[in-house]
Parts: C-alpha cells; sequence; structure tokens
C-alpha cells in the first residue's frame, strides 16, 4: 500500500541518520503575528503519555514565549465526533483546537464541522525552506481539514509472565484468539474498527480483500462471529491508559491499544509487558480546527499551530512518545528519549523490523461507514 510505504521509507531515513548533526529549524514568524489574539485556548486531545508528549512538545515551549497565554485541556478526543456534532447543533463551540484520528478529520470536515484550511498558511516550512505540503506529502494531507502531527499504530501488548501460558511466547495477532494456548482475560477497544479487521485476517481473510468483505453484510457476521470466541474473556476499553492498566495491575494477559501507551508501561514503568507487532495497525492523527471560531480565537490557533507543526517541534514529541513525526523532515531530527537515553527509532511502528506484517487501516473507507458499524457493534456488543 502506498501509505505503509511512505511510512516505511521515512523509518529508514530515522534509523540510518543516527550520525547526523542534529538540525534547528530558525523560527520563522506565523502570518498572524501581529494580529489580535484571544489570551486562552482550550485544545482537546487524548489525555494520558500522548497528551503529555505534546505538552512537553508544543505547549510548554510555545507558553514560554508567550507567557501571557493560558492552555486549558480537554482529555475528549475520544468522543470529538459526538461532542463536535453536539456543540454544532446547539451554536455553542466550546473547544479551539481537536486532536482527531484521520478517519474522525475526514468526517467532521465532510459535515462542515471542521474547517478547511491551507496547509501551507498553517504550517512552516521546513528548515530547508520546502514547503509544508511538499514535506508532509500527499499520504499524510488525507483531508482538507486535517493537520497532520504523528503516525500510530493500534498493537498488543502482553503479559510475559504467565505461567499458565507454560513458556509459550505469542507472536502472532492470531494468538490473540487461541485461548487454549494462551488462556486469560483479553482487553479490545469498545468500537468496531481494528477489530473487525483483525477478526477477519484470523478468519482467513487475506489483508487485501478486508474492506471488500466488511462492506457485505456477511462479512461484518463473520467479524462479529470471531470476536464472539473470545467476547467472554475480554474487557471492553474506552480509554487509551486503560490496557497498560489492566497489563500492569495483571488484570488482563493481552491488550490493545496505541503503541506509545505499550513504551510507556514496558520502557518508562518497566512493567512485565512486551510488545506484540504482528498485524499493528497504522494510522494517523492530528489537527482540526472546529468551524465557526471568533477571529481573535482562529488567530490564536493559528500562531500556535505554526509553531508545534513545525520540523523541530514534531522530532521533538518523539523524545517523549514512540510515535513517528509526520514531516518528512523531522525523521533525520528523532534521537533518544528525553529522560531514558534510549534510541528511540528502534520503537517506532514504522521501523522495518517492527513492520513486516503491518496493516494500513482504511481510514477513508471507516469515515463513509463507522456510524452504521458503530450501530451494529453496539448491539453485538449488548446481546
Amino acid at each position: 500500500m502506498k501509505l505503509k510505504t511512505t511510512l516505511l521509507s521515512t523509518a529508514a531515513l530515522c534509523i540510518a541518520s543516527g550520525a547526523m548533526a542534529e538540525q534547528h529549524a530558525e523560527m520563522t514568524e506565523s502570518p498572524v503575528a501581529g494580529e489580535p489574539m484571544a489570551d486562552e485556548m482550550t485544545i482537546v486531545s487524548w489525555g494520558g503519555a500522548y497528551q503529555e508528549s505534546q505538552l512537553k512538545a508544543y505547549v510548554e515551549p510555545y507558553l514560554a514565549m508567550n507567557p501571557d497565554v493560558n492552555v486549558v485541556w480537554d482529555e475528549s478526543s475520544a468522543e470529538a465526533v459526538a461532542q463536535l456534532r453536539a456543540m454544532n447543533e446547539a451554536g455553542n463551540l466550546s473547544w479551539d483546537l481537536v486532536d482527531v484520528t484521520a478517519a474522525d478529520a475526514m468526517r467532521l470536515c465532510d459535515e462542515g464541522i471542521a474547517m478547511e484550511v491551507d496547509i501551507d498558511e498553517i504550517a512552516a516550512p521546513a528548515p530547508d525552506g520546502t514547503e509544508a505540503s511538499e514535506d508532509f506529502g500527499e499520504d499524510m494531507l488525507v483531508s482538507d481539514c486535517f493537520i497532520p502531527q504523528i503516525a500510530y499504530s493500534y498493537t498488543f501488548g502482553y503479559r510475559n509472565d504467565v505461567a499458565e501460558w507454560n513458556g509459550e511466547t505469542p507472536t502472532e495477532i492470531c494468538d490473540v484468539f487461541d485461548l487454549e494456548t494462551f488462556p486469560g482475560q483479553r482487553s479490545l477497544e469498545r468500537r468496531p474498527h481494528n477489530n473487525m479487521e483483525w477478526a477477519l485476517m484470523c478468519d482467513g481473510v487475506a489483508q487485501e480483500d478486508i474492506y471488500d468483505v466488511l462492506e457485505t453484510q456477511e462479512g461484518v457476521d463473520q467479524a462479529l462471529a470471531k470476536l464472539d470466541t473470545i467476547k467472554d474473556q475480554t474487557v471492553w476499553w474506552t480509554a487509551g491508559a486503560d490496557t497498560p492498566q489492566l497489563l500492569a495491575d495483571g488484570e488482563v494477559v493481552f491488550g490493545s491499544t496505541y503503541n506509545g501507551r505499550l513504551f510507556s508501561v514496558i520502557e518508562e514503568q518497566d512493567q512485565p509487558v512486551s510488545m506484540m507487532w504482528d498485524a499493528q495497525s497504522y494510522d494517523l492523527d492530528g489537527w482540526i480546527i472546529p468551524a465557526g471560531l471568533e477571529e481573535e480565537k482562529l488567530n490564536r490557533v493559528k500562531d500556535f499551530l505554526w509553531f508545534a507543526t513545525d520540523t523541530q517541534r514534531l522530532a521533538d514529541q518523539a523524545k517523549y512518545i514512540s510515535y513517528g513525526p509526520a514531516r518528512a523532515s523531522s525523521a533525520p531530527l528523532v534521537g533518544e528519549h528525553a529522560e531514558l537515553g534510549i534510541d528511540m527509532a528502534q520503537h517506532m511502528p514504522t521501523n522495518p523490523e517492527n513492520a513486516s506484517n503491518a496493516f494500513v487501516m482504511n481510514y477513508e473507507w471507516w469515515a463513509d461507514y463507522r456510524d452504521d458499524l458503530d450501530s451494529r457493534f453496539q448491539a453485538w456488543l449488548s446481546q
């Protein structure tokens, strides 16, 4: 797939660049500098290790240069589509900048709830003068409203001290469905995406046929029937912090979540947990600006984004969490973890060693079918 090739190429550049001298982008003045700006900004994100990485890489440095600005965090990105729809209907917008997945950005853009942007007017050029649109590349710019930040993946962590496994180690996605060899509770996200794809893969459907099969009623039934085989042994999570905590507490032996969350529980918290990269599901994450912001609020958001999406800032985020920066020019700047001193390139989902059987989520497909599949999936959960 084109996206997978692009991500792997970026990873290879990152890994090969360890000996390169670190580049520092000269700060360029944002296009709205000097315009009236709000002194408060509400940013919506996901909480946990990811939000902390945004705080360290983007927000704290920005506030150091703009000490009169107050940033308010809201950890509601998982419900961003529903909440923005409600705000739009009520005519009562309380968010200024929202972190969302690529598919959610496409849905919000199609509905006119997110503002269309010109990426070259929102994001600074690369240090060598390359326009932001070229530096991000067309595979990252999936929507007229989407401002990319990172490439990440959904994957599985597992306890590496389960006595009942008799020394066996899970190595492939279908081990999640093998209750005989790997008994114990699992945790899966309480929504259909990824779960449906993994279920079909482990029921004999080739990766390239997944979405064609899911477009049929029979395909949906097939995926849910496969999930039925582990449903009684599954804890359903809604927040990214859930699976790492469940794994750390020993309440589950397998669990899906964002790879950055698993990096945190494994490397930062030193829990007896390991990563299973097989069939990791790639996705993109970035910003959208809600449509209808007042001018001073919009100017503040634009000024922040000009800073927060530049080459150095995106590379800086990778010091705190194992997500690949969306800009090509950021890849050579990815170095060591800010506190642990470990090489971050090897922990990226796009590292070729981790990506040998990666799966690229079709976020365009999910943008079209998500509402219907959500309804069917939630009905199945309640049965």
